[in-house]
């Protein structure tokens, strides 16, 4: 909707947040999924289609836990064998048998190697799996996009879409990485480890298990303080994410109006609450790890002095008390990962609900009719055998619609209504029959409903009451590709992106050669500025568009327009950014294009519809006048003065002059 029909209706629309209300948003540890249950089934659900993949990885998980784990106990065998050795020589009985420890340490280099070799298969696996899912949903993202109804993008951010297609699935992604392995490896870990524990000594393994308790309450009491300041750290980030892209968008005007120290300020108001909340939270969750160490070294002390009580009865062996120590820091560890992992687990949880939120956003409805035609077939039928004349060696329109035999469409629009809130209709009971052929002008004053009434025509929304017939056929019998097919578009907001200028006039026509592009420009009078620019056509278009000026973006738009050979043209203020010489040469070619095709022109300059077959005049949703130019100023009413406003004192002027 063009910028006048909006400040009018939106008291009548749903709220719609900009990006300072979104902002790009990363998921930061510690924000919690709504619904952590549901999203983690659907997530599961999703992660069906790795099931091999899935069962390798925890095969290869299982497998390195297991053999780093027995690793320490095969290793204790050479200490004990050492210390007996070194003993039994002090007795001068005996001696070190090397050829066993030797055995020993070989046999525990082995262990640990294929506990590394499994390890690898695995981080290889796990990495396939997370980033295949980060491309997957990446795509199904992109193609959600091209099916959601246009409403959606009006009350979403452009911030908080692209969150979800980057930050979002970034997150998921690597949360995926990190915690699913770490749980695997972690709950095997405390199991196996308990369980080597156990097989050496009964006793010191419930004094070890009394850490447990102890960990978990400092774990608990860690969490819930900094839980709050990560959810304060996210909001702040989105906050200022926000104001950068606004800022940066909007610099120029900063500039012009002399804001810069108001924003700098504004900025250092939202980057200070930043701060705080992220020191806090980072802080905080830094005290996990020094925390479980002092709670592992105080189980280091009691497995220590407990185990020198026991040798010395010969209870337990030396070689045995190295390897339960050794157990004792592996048995902490996991612990506290899994502690992390829980945090990782609601990250990953948060993320994937926004990315599936998005994935199961109604979508616009599908084909309706069993005889509705494909999108190409449409676009086919539309331009009849053969493109818009454009000859490759012509400066200008070699024919018209009519000329290349083609039929134009009927449009009537039958007792209308639509709003944004069906409780508050913005087009209220709107009847107009266009013949085949005919240009039709929109003209009114600011939030009269123009811009919605195109909005319909191209099933952008669907009305709420009457109907919209094209040749006859409810456009909700028809796909939304057919109907839009039937359309090319030139709009007051011009949309170029990223690449050269044959580029953006070809994709009007993807099929298009290059004679045919510079021709559509030349009809579209863009030829001359084209080849005065450093690489003519191939000129590279920066993001923006800003390279070049607003009346050249039209232009291109324009000869877009041209290039689609659409039998339906709509016309949004096209001319509105262009001077008054270019707009009468741009009018000529517009003359030759709505020629023999039915025409909808969106127009505040009234001298660019003097010429329309049928005006409407609208205000508030309802038309109040309709008629041709001559018969709309002989009436006296709304129009006429909406044209003598603009163009009563020009004329005395030119008089005057003449």
């Amino acid at each position: 909707m063009s910028a006048r029909d909006t400040h009018a209706q939106a008291s009548s629309r749903p709220p719609r947040r900009g990006p300072m209300g979104h902002g790009p948003r990363a998921m930061m540890p510690g924000e919690k999924a709504a619904d952590f249950k549901g999203t983690m089934k659907k997530l599961l659900a999703f992660m069906g289609a790795f099931k091999v993949s899935l069962v390798v990885l925890l095969v290869f998980a299982v497998a390195s836990t297991v053999f780093t784990i027995v690793g320490p106990k095969v290793l204790s065998t050479a200490t004990t064998e050492l210390f007996e050795g070194i003993a039994a020589k002090v007795a001068g009985t005996g001696g070190i048998d090397f050829g066993a420890v030797g055995t020993i340490l070989a046999t525990t280099l082995a262990l640990y190697c294929i506990s590394a070799a499994c390890s690898f298969v695995q981080g290889w696996q796990m990495t396939h799996i997370s980033q295949k899912t980060c491309y997957i949903l990446r795509q199904r993202i992109a193609e959600k996009i091209d099916r959601l109804p246009m409403g959606y993008f009006e009350r979403t951010s452009t911030g908080d879409v692209l969150s979800r297609i980057t930050n979002d699935v970034d997150t998921l992604g690597q949360s995926l990485n990190q915690g699913v392995t770490q749980l695997v490896t972690s709950a095997v870990t405390i199991v196996g480890v308990v369980a080597m524990m156990l097989s050496i000594n009964a006793p010191m393994t419930l004094i070890v298990l009394l850490i447990v308790p102890v960990s978990l309450v400092l774990v608990r009491v860690v969490v819930s303080h900094s839980q709050k300041h990560f959810r304060a750290q996210q909001k702040n980030l989105g906050a200022i994410n926000g104001q950068v892209e606004e800022t940066f968008s909007g610099h120029a005007v900063v500039h012009a109006f002399g804001r810069e120290e108001q924003m700098l300020e504004k900025f250092r108001a939202t980057n200070e609450k930043l701060y705080e909340s992220a020191w806090k939270s980072q802080f905080l969750s830094g005290l996990m790890m020094p925390a479980m160490n002092l709670v592992g070294n105080l189980g280091y002390v009691a497995v220590a002095v407990s185990g020198a009580a026991l040798a010395i009865q010969g209870a337990i062996t030396v070689g045995d008390i190295q390897a339960f120590i050794q157990y004792v820091k592996n048995f902490t560890q996991p612990i506290t990962q899994l502690a992390q992992v829980s945090n990782v687990l609601q990250q990953m949880a948060a993320a994937a609900e926004r990315v599936f939120e998005f994935l199961d956003a109604d979508e616009e409805d599908a084909v309706p009719a069993a005889d509705a035609v494909a999108p190409k077939q449409a676009c086919d039928a539309a331009s009849g055998t053969s493109h818009f004349g454009v000859d490759a060696g012509s400066s200008a329109l070699a024919r018209s619609g009519a000329e290349s035999g083609e039929s134009p469409m009927s449009v009537e629009f039958d007792h209308v209504r639509f709003g944004y809130d069906p409780d508050s209709p913005v087009i209220k009971d709107f009847s107009a029959k266009v013949a085949p052929g005919q240009t039709v002008a929109l003209v009114g004053p600011t939030g009269a409903g123009k811009t919605t009434m195109v909005k319909l025509l191209m099933r952008f929304y669907d009305v709420d009451g009457g109907a919209i017939r094209i040749g006859g056929r409810d456009i909700r019998d028809m796909s939304r590709d057919e109907v839009r097919a039937q359309f090319a578009m030139v709009l007051q907001d011009t949309w170029l992106f990223k690449g050269t200028i044959r580029e953006n006039i070809r994709y009007g026509r993807l099929d298009a050669t290059d004679a045919e592009v510079e021709a559509a420009a030349k009809a579209a009078f863009a030829d001359h500025f084209i080849s005065t620019l450093p690489g003519g056509y191939d000129m590279e278009i920066n993001e923006d568009a800003s390279n070049i000026s607003q009346g050249q973006r039209q232009l291109l738009t324009i000869a877009r327009a041209v290039l689609a050979d659409r039998r339906m043209l709509i016309l949004d203020e096209a001319t509105s950014s262009v001077d008054t010489r270019t707009e009468e040469r741009i009018q000529m070619a517009m003359d030759n294009l709505m020629r023999g095709r039915t025409s909808f022109v969106i127009a505040h300059r009234l001298s660019t519809i003097r010429n329309a077959d049928l005006i409407l005049v609208l205000n508030h949703g309802d038309i109040v006048e309709q008629g041709t130019h001559a018969q709309l100023l002989e009436l006296g009413g709304a129009y006429a003065e909406l044209y003598n406003s603009q163009f009563a004192d020009a004329e005395a002027t030119d008089c005057a002059e003449r």
